[in-house]
């Protein structure tokens, strides 16, 4: 036995181990990426490299040997600095999207991909486990989201993104019409949060800090909760009864729900602050937002937000035959649609704009076209006229596009002397909503009149007391905005109460260069769309205008996804080291040594562009099997693993036995999906079910005389149990046994 020194931890090792071997031995983790105890030590990474004292150079920890007295640093910053030039470079040359675009582009980062691809093979409970991870309120955010994640749909650049919110409502719907999916909550922890506004930011907030064992209850002005998912979306799009019962699930996991009761008149910020340990304010923004055109105070000139929840309340004004509604958002296509269902003759839409600058979603515009709805592009109102005090006209500047403003879009322009005037009975200023400042006098406001906080935090100018949604910094947003917010939020609180910091720094991940996928392989398939009620019918009632996807739809639409993120991010070797440190691989972008191609036997998918050349493939299938199926070829920065001759995994002697699979450290080699009996049972298998932590789990099984080599499970338990390999044969073993 030798005596040595690592990190000030003083150990004892035996003579010839190596410093990786001795460090992990002892719980120091030292980060490699071509180091496998199953074959010859290789060094090809630098990942592992160590500071020794008396020693000029770093030393490579995984065949450096230990010796008596050695005084050994794993994190030195001359170690840390080498270890960051090394997976710079790695990073550079490695051509593969860690999350796909979907999910980045969702800003509550929703696993899109996932679900979208559980409800490809069936697995709906799973899909809607996976989606509730993440929001609360899954078929009303699936009705209503205008899903910027589809916009970020790689599927566009073939024919048609994924119907991505329509998948969601699906996978909801079918949930609702069962027994409902309640999550389990952590034991109690004694903490207390209230919440004022009981909205989609609020209900989540709600939602998962119960289940993280906090006491939660949420305070609301109105008579039923939801905020503008109940008040400000018209019911042909979100049917209350829908959001009725998504409330109540929220409510079955202990969340505590009071109405009826106003902030500043009930009770104060500092008041429940006094009776809890945090506050959470999202209070939403209530008011709608005013033209400064004159005219604007006359009667019949109503605001967007305050026209929706009179009718969504029972309390619809009369409107008359003629209305004219002012902007080109969703909330101005919503009162469009609203008023032509109570009768209206003459629906016009007024946008300073074109239709293609429209912000509204392009299905809205489509189908209140399809009911009705005259566009009246480049005009914007100067004047509402009127006649004792009532509108009777709207007086229109006609505009053109000039040149782009800040948004990008090209900035409206009056025509000189060019206007219109329109009879109307009535006038809907649709151009936005703010937050009711007197409600939240107690917090610091910014000059746009919302509340202050912090964006990573969410804390306000009280301390204990944090703020989201639509009454914060930039003002009101889509709901899925609030969403993100509350999840993030969630974090921040809980943090908050237990005492601890709060990490908010961005890991690293990797993405494709955009210009450089072709999509010319894939076959066109039209997307699919649920059926919709006829315009002549829908448009004199408010009947769900979407009668959803049936299950053979939705598999339909599912399995037109590309699977854009890697299926190995939760376990990949590299991603968990490029998030260690703060790296930079744009520092050495170049041109990609290998090209995106992919190769794939019955078992085993090969992507050579995210192969980083640590050789533990090669080495394995040479050292361990003795089969040599692959090997590296070429020279200097065009090496790549490949079959000899280039040839198919399939025409080489490659057995299947997965444990290149196993050792790879990215998504280079990953396991395919075999259990939707489209591919063929390797002889080698047997398909059998076992019970993992609860759940019924189909798996391919390889024994070698009766001890388990390798498992295969199926996507859809992949993606829901957050396992490694490891831990996952482990569990098999004990589960077969």
């Amino acid at each position: 036995m030798i005596n040595l020194t690592i990190n000030g931890k003083q150990i004892q090792t035996l003579e010839g181990t190596t410093i990786l071997e001795a460090a992990r031995a002892n719980g120091i983790d030292i980060p490699t990426l071509c180091y496998d105890k199953a074959v010859e030590i290789y060094g090809a990474c630098g990942l592992c490299v160590v500071e020794a004292e008396g020693i000029p150079k770093l030393l490579r920890s995984c065949s450096a040997k230990c010796t008596e007295g050695m005084v050994v640093n794993t994190e030195s910053d001359r170690v840390i600095r080498s270890r960051k030039v090394a997976m710079e470079l790695l990073m550079s040359a490695h051509d593969g999207d860690c999350v796909a675009p979907c999910q980045l582009n969702c800003p509550a980062h929703t696993d899109c991909q996932g679900y979208v691809g559980l409800i490809a093979n069936g697995e709906y409970d799973a899909a809607l486990k996976l989606i509730k991870s993440k929001i609360s309120l899954p078929a009303s955010i699936g009705r209503v989201c205008p899903h910027p994640c589809e916009k970020a749909c790689r599927r566009k650049n073939v024919e048609e993104p994924i119907n991505i919110a329509a998948l969601k409502a699906f996978a909801a719907d079918m949930d609702l019409n069962s027994e409902s999916y309640v999550p389990e909550c952590k034991p109690a922890t004694g903490k207390k949060v209230a919440i004022i506004g009981g909205g989609p930011a609020g209900l989540t907030a709600a939602f998962y800090l119960t289940i993280l064992g906090h006491e939660v209850t949420v305070y609301d002005m109105m008579e039923k909760m939801g905020g503008m998912l109940r008040y400000g979306i018209p019911q042909y799009r979100l049917p209350k009864e829908v959001l009725d019962k998504e409330i109540a699930v929220i409510e079955k996991t202990g969340v505590k729900m009071v109405n009826n009761v106003k902030l500043g008149v009930d009770f104060t910020i500092e008041s429940l602050k006094a009776e809890n340990d945090a506050v959470i304010v999202a209070v939403g923004a209530w008011k709608s937002s005013s033209m400064r055109t004159p005219g604007e105070e006359l009667d019949g000139v109503y605001g967007g937000i305050d026209f929706l929840r009179s009718v969504i309340k029972g309390e619809a004004p009369d409107i008359g035959d003629s209305v004219v509604i002012c902007g080109g958002g969703n909330t101005a296509m919503d009162a469009c649609r609203t008023a032509v269902r109570l009768g209206a003759k003459d629906v016009y839409i007024v946008y300073r704009r074109t239709r293609n600058e429209m912000p509204a979603d392009q299905l809205e515009i489509d189908e209140a076209e399809e009911e009705g709805v005259t566009y009246k592009f480049l005009t914007n109102p100067i004047s509402f006229n009127g006649e004792d005090g009532k509108v009777k006209s709207i007086t229109l500047q006609i505009m053109e596009l000039g040149e782009p403003d800040a948004s990008g879009r090209r900035r409206p322009v009056p025509v000189e002397g060019k206007t219109e005037e329109i009879a109307v009975d009535s006038v809907i200023l649709a151009i936005g909503q703010k937050l009711v400042t007197d409600d939240v006098k107690e917090l610091d406001l910014n000059d746009r009149g919302n509340i202050i906080a912090d964006p990573d935090f969410f804390t306000t100018s009280i301390d204990g007391v944090f703020a989201i949604g639509d009454a914060t910094n930039r003002g009101a947003s889509i709901a899925i905005e609030a969403i993100g917010e509350a999840d993030r939020c969630v974090k921040a609180v809980d943090a908050y109460l237990n005492g601890e910091a709060l990490d908010t720094r961005v890991p690293y991940i990797s993405k494709r260069d955009e210009s450089r996928i072709d999509y010319s392989d894939r076959e066109k398939q039209s997307r699919v769309n649920p059926n919709v009620l006829a315009p002549e019918v829908r448009n004199k009632n408010f009947d769900e205008v979407s009668l959803g996807f049936t299950e053979d739809e939705a598999k339909q639409e599912a399995n037109r996804c590309l699977e854009c993120g890697c299926r190995e991010y939760y376990k990949c070797k590299l991603l968990n080291v490029a998030q260690r440190y703060d790296i930079d691989p744009d520092r050495f972008k170049g041109e990609m040594p290998q090209k995106y191609t992919r190769d794939a036997n019955a078992f085993i998918e090969r992507n050579t562009a995210k192969c980083i050349l640590c050789g533990l493939c090669v080495r394995s299938c040479r050292e361990v099997m003795d089969i040599h199926a692959i090997g590296l070829m070429g020279r200097g920065f065009t090496t790549d693993v490949s079959p000899a001759f280039a040839l198919p995994l399939d025409q080489t002697k490659c057995n299947n036995c997965g444990l290149c699979v196993s050792l790879c450290p990215t998504g280079a080699l990953t396991e395919r999906s075999v259990l939707d009996k489209q591919v063929p049972l390797n002889e080698q298998y047997t398909e059998e079910t076992i019970d993992i932590d609860g759940q019924q789990a189909s798996v391919l099984v390889s024994r070698y005389n009766g001890k388990v080599l390798r498992v295969i499970p199926n996507d859809a338990l992949t993606r829901s149990m957050d396992l490694t390999r490891e831990e996952l044969l482990a569990k098999v073993q004990d589960s077969l046994s």
